[in-house]
C-alpha cells in the first residue's frame, strides 16, 4: 500500500509540477508582450490557459510522460515534453484566429515554448544535477586522468560513457587525432589537442595517467605506431578492440583491453583461402593430438569452424581437454566433438583410436616443447616426441589417413637442444613415411608464439605483476614470433597444400629482441623500467641459443599461393638407418639410457650438444 501511496504522490506532483510551469509560462508571455495587465490576463488568457492545463494533464497521462523515470530521463523524454507542447501551441492558435479580440498568436507561441524550456528542465533536471556532480568531482579526484586516441565516433562513444557512467571515475582530459582539422575543436566540451605524434608533451602537460586508442578501424601497422607512441608517456595504454566491435553496437569501457605486446609487432590480418581450407576439412573426421595444448586448442577453435563430420579431441592432460571441450560445446553445438584422454605413446590406444573412428586427418601437436626442462629429462623428450610421433605416424599410415600434419618448430634447424633435435627427428619421420605411403605426411615449421602456455610473455606478466625482476637470459637474444591464431591458420592453410614430404615454413615476420618485450611490456603496463621494475640477465639457459633459424644451409625454399608459407626442400635420408635408430632410441629410453643426447646426435649431425648439460 506504501508503494502505491507513494507512486500516486509522484504522479500528483509531477502534473503540479506541469501546471505550475504553464501558468508561469502564460504569465510571463503576458508581462513580455506588454499586452495585457493582470486583469486583462484573467480577463482574456484564463480560458486558453485552462485549456492548456487540461490538455497537458490529459496528453501527459496518454504519453505516460508522468510515470517515467527522470533520473534516467532521455530523448524520449524530451520529445514527448515537445509533442505536448506543440499540441497546445495548436489549440491556442485555433482559440486565437477565433477571438480577435482575445489571446494572441504571439502569445500561443511564447507560451508553448516557454513551457517547453521549462519543463524539459524540470524532466532533465535529475541528469543536469549528475553530470554536474560526476564532472565536478572527476576533475577534482579522478581515478585516471584520460587522452583519448581518436576523435571520431569510437572516441565520441567512449568519452560520453565516461562522462556518464556512475561507476567510471576518470576524466578525459582531452582527444588527439591524426586529422589536423580537429585540432582545436570541442567534442562534448573535451578539446582535441593536436596529433597523435605530440601525446607525450600532452601527456606531460594534462598529467594524464591513462591513455585509450579508441580507432577500431586502424590497421594492424597503425596499431604498431600509434602503441610505440604512447610507449613513450608513462602512462598506462588501453585498446578498444576491431572494428566487427563497432558493428555489433558494443562499443564500450568494459570492452577496453590492455595494449599487449602483439600490438606492437603491428602484423597485418593473414589472407587465407578458406575456400582451400573447407575442401580438405569438410565433412571428414579430424583428430588433434595434443588438443588441450595452445596450439591444439586454437587449431579445434578453428577447425571447429570448418564443418569437419567429426572433430577428436586427444590429449593426456585432462584439465586442458575438459576446458577446450566446454567452450566448443557452447560456441559450436551443432559440432560432433568427441574427448579422448590418451597418451601418444602406447602403442595399444593409438592402434584403437585410429581404427575405431578412422580419421581422415590427422594434426600432431602433443610434444614435449619445454626447452630447459628436456634438457635435464632426455629421455622423456624422446619417449615423448620421436617415439609418441613414431607411433600416431605408424597408425596414420596402417589406417591410410589422407592427410597427416605434424607441428614442428624453428629449433629443429641446426638444434642446439633436446628438444629441438627431437623434432628434427620428427620431421625426418615424416618425410620417410610420405615416400611409401598413401597418406600426405607433412611438418610445419614455425617460431615462438605469442602468450602461449610456458611462453615468455606470461611469464613476464606473471613477474610484473610480484613487483619484479623480470628476468631475461640475454641481452641480445632474439626470436621470432607470431601470434597462436595466425600460426594455426596458417597451419590450416598448409595442410591444403600438402602433397607429401613437405616442410612448410611459414613467415615470422622479423625477429624481436626478448629483451625489448620485457621493456615494452613493462611500460605497457604503467610502470618505468629499471626504476619501478628491474630487467634481470640471468645468463643463457643449458641449450639456448641467441637466434633461431628457419632452414638448414642445404634447405632452399620453395614459394606457395600464401606468400607467408613455403616450402623448404626434403633432403635425403637414409630411411633404414632412421628406423634402426629409432628401435635403439625407443630401446635406451626405456632403460633410462645416460647417453641418449649423443645417441641422438648420431642421427641428426646437425645437433650441437650443449656441453654444460652432457
Amino acid at each position: 500500500m506504501k508503494v502505491k501511496m507513494n507512486k500516486y504522490l509522484k504522479t500528483v506532483l509531477v502534473l503540479c509540477g506541469f501546471v505550475v510551469l504553464y501558468v508561469l509560462s502564460a504569465l510571463f508571455s503576458t508581462f513580455l508582450l506588454q499586452s495585457y495587465s493582470i486583469k486583462d490576463f484573467f480577463k482574456d488568457d484564463i480560458i486558453p490557459t485552462v485549456v492548456g492545463i487540461a490538455l497537458i494533464i490529459l496528453l501527459s497521462c496518454v504519453t505516460n510522460l508522468h510515470l517515467s523515470s527522470y533520473r534516467h530521463a532521455s530523448i524520449t523524454e524530451i520529445l514527448k515534453v515537445f509533442a505536448i507542447s506543440f499540441i497546445v501551441f495548436v489549440v491556442n492558435v485555433i482559440l486565437a484566429l477565433m477571438n480577435d479580440d482575445g489571446i494572441s498568436v504571439s502569445w500561443s507561441i511564447l507560451t508553448s515554448m516557454f513551457f517547453f524550456i521549462s519543463a524539459s528542465s524540470m524532466v532533465y533536471s535529475n541528469r543536469i544535477i549528475d553530470y554536474l556532480q560526476k564532472r565536478t568531482d572527476r576533475k577534482s579526484n579522478p581515478d585516471k586522468k584520460v587522452i583519448i586516441v581518436g576523435a571520431g565516433s569510437a572516441g565520441n562513444i567512449i568519452l560520453k560513457e565516461i562522462q556518464t557512467s556512475n561507476k567510471i571515475r576518470y576524466n578525459v582530459v582531452g582527444f588527439v587525432d591524426n586529422d589536423k582539422n580537429k585540432i582545436g575543436t570541442y567534442i562534448s566540451g573535451v578539446k582535441v589537442l593536436g596529433v597523435p605524434e605530440n601525446i607525450k608533451l600532452y601527456a606531460d602537460i594534462t598529467d594524464a595517467n591513462l591513455i585509450i586508442i579508441a580507432i577500431p578501424t586502424a590497421s594492424a601497422k597503425e596499431i604498431k605506431r600509434l602503441s610505440k607512441l604512447c610507449l613513450e608517456t608513462n602512462c598506462e595504454t588501453k585498446i578498444l578492440p576491431g572494428i566487427y566491435q563497432m558493428l555489433d553496437g558494443e562499443i564500450s569501457v568494459s570492452r577496453l583491453r590492455n595494449v599487449d605486446v602483439q600490438d606492437l609487432l603491428g602484423r597485418e590480418p593473414i589472407n587465407l583461402n578458406t575456400d582451400e581450407i573447407m575442401g580438405y576439412i569438410k565433412g571428414e573426421v579430424v583428430l588433434v593430438t595434443g588438443g588441450g595444448g595452445s596450439i591444439g586448442s586454437e587449431l579445434c577453435r578453428q577447425i571447429a569452424s570448418h564443418e569437419p563430420k567429426q572433430l577428436i579431441i586427444l590429449d593426456i592432460y585432462e584439465n586442458n581437454a575438459y576446458e577446450i571441450e566446454q567452450e566448443l560445446k557452447r560456441k559450436h553445438p551443432e559440432l560432433n566433438l568427441l574427448t579422448l584422454i590418451a597418451s601418444v605413446r602406447d602403442s595399444v590406444k593409438m592402434d584403437d583410436v585410429f581404427r575405431t573412428y578412422k580419421p581422415g586427418i590427422v594434426f600432431h601437436a602433443a610434444a614435449h616443447k619445454h626447452v630447459p626442462l628436456m634438457e635435464t629429462s632426455p629421455n622423456e623428450a624422446v619417449k615423448n616426441n620421436i617415439i609418441g610421433t613414431y607411433k600416431v605416424v605408424k597408425c596414420a599410415d596402417r589406417y591410410k589417413v589422407k592427410r597427416f600434419v605434424q607441428i614442428s618448430t624453428d629449433k629443429a634447424v641446426n638444434p642446439t637442444n633436446i628438444m629441438g633435435a627431437t623434432k628434427r627427428v620428427c620431421e625426418m619421420i615424416i618425410q620417410a613415411f610420405a615416400k611409401k605411403s598413401e597418406t600426405k605426411f607433412v611438418a610445419v615449421r614455425f617460431g615462438n608464439v605469442l602468450s602461449s602456455n610456458g611462453s615468455v610473455i606470461p611469464l613476464f606478466k606473471k613477474q610484473i605483476a610480484e613487483g619484479g625482476p623480470v628476468t631475461v637470459t640475454h641481452k641480445d637474444i632474439i626470436r621470432y614470433f607470431m601470434t597462436i591464431p595466425e600460426a594455426v591458420s596458417l597451419v590450416l592453410q598448409a595442410g591444403a597444400y600438402a602433397e607429401g614430404g613437405e616442410i612448410f615454413v611459414l613467415d615470422m615476420g622479423e625477429q624481436v629482441r626478448i629483451y625489448d618485450l620485457a621493456y615494452n611490456l613493462i611500460k605497457l603496463s604503467g610502470y618505468e623500467p629499471e626504476k619501478d621494475i628491474e630487467i634481470k640477465i640471468t645468463g643463457l639457459r643449458p641449450g639456448e641459443k641467441l637466434y633461431e633459424e628457419r632452414l638448414m644451409a642445404e634447405e632452399g625454399l620453395k614459394k606457395t599461393a600464401n606468400d607467408r608459407i613455403s616450402i623448404g626442400k626434403p633432403l635425403e635420408i637414409d630411411e633404414q638407418k632412421l628406423f634402426d635408430a629409432l628401435n635403439t632410441l625407443y630401446d635406451e629410453a626405456y632403460s633410462e639410457s645416460t647417453r641418449m643426447k649423443q645417441l641422438v646426435h648420431d642421427l641428426v649431425p646437425t645437433y650441437r650438444i650443449d656441453e654444460g648439460t652432457k
